[in-house]
This record gives structure tokens, sequence and C-alpha cells, in this order.
């Protein structure tokens, strides 16, 4: 498979009886992120295993806060949800975001919509007013899986909705909803794998610039760069300034700490040589 390309179920492997026990939609959705190479091919394949049940909607949205939403990394829609844009500049609602606030205190899934408003704690009417604006276009009930990653601390969410009275909804997730909670919390580790990978790519950084960055994220000072690289110690800081207007950062150490993030150096707990691993095993 090319890279860029989406990851198509003909192509995909063959698995043995021994990984048949997990319903079959969820299987060749697994098997499938296997070979996604992008952010892309990711959030494409899920939403083709939603729209097979009927649930044609999905909103994916990660914060890079773990308690403010106000620093939202990224928002994905399968729909035009420009109409939402002025809503969402207003703080009430944003405070009134049940799934949202929801995500960042609970790891349970909820189920969200106009058809299943008399299920939550009270909100008042400018947020059921959102909610019926959001059923005129299709989506009157959905199925909200919160997200987790821990390093850096995010919080995110992955929610199918559809166009589904509470009676059929309900159905689906009970005949669902635990594979399309088991599909999002992949989705999201594969999404985000691929999406930190992406971003020289995504930021324009050069070649030479995310060579400045490893030597960074290594700890080494200016003027080791500088002798490393066979270039003056001002143009090691004219480059590291121009890492610091792609990615964003404003100090050494984050630029130390994005080098890892995005897959340029390994990861400190499993660098290959070195002393061997203590490993702890616990035998309660």
């Amino acid at each position: 498979m090319t890279k860029g390309k989406r990851a198509d179920t003909e192509s995909q492997r063959a698995v043995v009886d021994a990984e048949k026990y997990t319903p079959e939609l969820l299987t060749g959705f697994l098997v499938e992120m296997e070979q996604t190479e992008t952010s892309q091919e990711v959030w494409q394949a899920l939403v083709k295993m939603s729209v097979r049940l009927g649930l044609p909607f999905v909103d994916f949205i990660v914060a890079a806060n773990y308690r403010n939403w106000r620093k939202t990394l990224f928002i994905r829609t399968s729909y035009d949800s420009g109409w939402l844009n002025d809503l969402n500049k207003d703080p009430e609602l944003q405070r009134w975001s049940y799934f949202r606030s929801h995500a960042i205190h609970h790891l349970t899934p909820v189920v969200v919509g106009l058809e299943y408003v008399d299920e939550y704690h009270r909100i008042p009417e400018k947020r059921v007013k959102v909610l019926k604006m959001a059923a005129e276009r299709g989506m009157r009930a959905g199925f909200s899986i919160p997200l987790r990653t821990s390093a850096p601390p995010q919080t995110g969410l992955i929610t199918f909705s559809g166009d589904h009275s509470k009676r059929e909804f309900t159905a689906i997730i009970k005949a669902h909803g635990w594979a399309l909670n088991t599909a999002a919390l992949v989705a999201h580790q594969r999404y985000m794998e691929h999406f930190l990978a992406e971003f020289p790519d995504r930021n324009h950084v050069t070649a030479k610039q995310q060579e400045l960055l490893e030597l960074i994220g290594q700890g080494l000072q200016d003027k080791q760069i500088a002798d490393e690289l066979g270039i003056s110690i001002s143009a090691v800081r004219q480059r590291m300034n121009k890492l610091f207007e792609k990615s964003g950062v404003t100090t050494r150490p984050e630029l130390a700490a994005l080098a890892m993030s995005i897959g340029i150096l390994p990861d400190p707990m499993n660098r290959p040589g070195g002393r061997p691993q203590d490993i702890k095993i616990d035998m309660d």
C-alpha cells in the first residue's frame, strides 16, 4: 500500500480462527487500523465503520490540556459543523457542554443528543436549544466515548451520532456499543501516533531543522550542536528561532519534548543497548 492511500478492505490480511471471537465489524476495523499510514486513513476507516451502523455523523475532538477545552488541539467532523462556530463562542454554552464535561471527569461512554436530554443532570434551555438544532440536522442521538493520553496529559472525545429515536438508538448501542467503544479507543491511539509523526510535514519543518531538533532532544548545547553540524553558533540559533516559530513552543525543554513526541528520539525507557531493564513482577 502506498503512503497516503487509504487501507482497502480487500487488501487486508486474513485473520486466523483465534482472532474471530470479536464481532466481525470490529475485527475488520482493527485489521484496517494495522495498515494505516496516515491520520487521514484512520479517520476515513472510523467514519466508514460508523456509517455501516447508520451513524453518519462522527465528531473527534482532542484537547491539548487535560482540564481545559479551550486548549483544543484539533476537531474533526464528518459533516459541515460550521453552524456551531458562533455557538461555541458563548462561554456559557461551552461550560454546559454535557458530553465534554463528562469526558473530563469520567471514563464511561455516555449517550447524548435530544433523545436523551431527560437523562442528563439539569442543563439550561440555551443548551437544549443547541440539541434541538443538532436534531434538525440529523443528530438526534449519539454515543460519546471519553479518550485519554498521559504524555502529555490530554483528554478527548469521539462521538457517533444519527437520526434515530431513543428506542432505535438504544438498540444500536446494545448491539454494537462495546465495539464502538473499542474502535474509538484504538482509533484515537492510532490517529495520535500518525498525527504527531506528521508534525514536520504539517508545519513545514525542514530536514535541517529536524536534525537540529534531534540534537536539542539529546541535550546538546549550542556549541556542541554547532560542532556536530559544522556550522556557527549564530546559525544554530537562527535555526532554533525558526523552530520556535513553526512549532509554537517557547522554550528549549519544550523543543526537546517535541522531539520525542513526534518520534525523532526513542523513548528513554526503551533505548536500545545499555543495561538490562529491571522487570517488576507482582504475583498477588
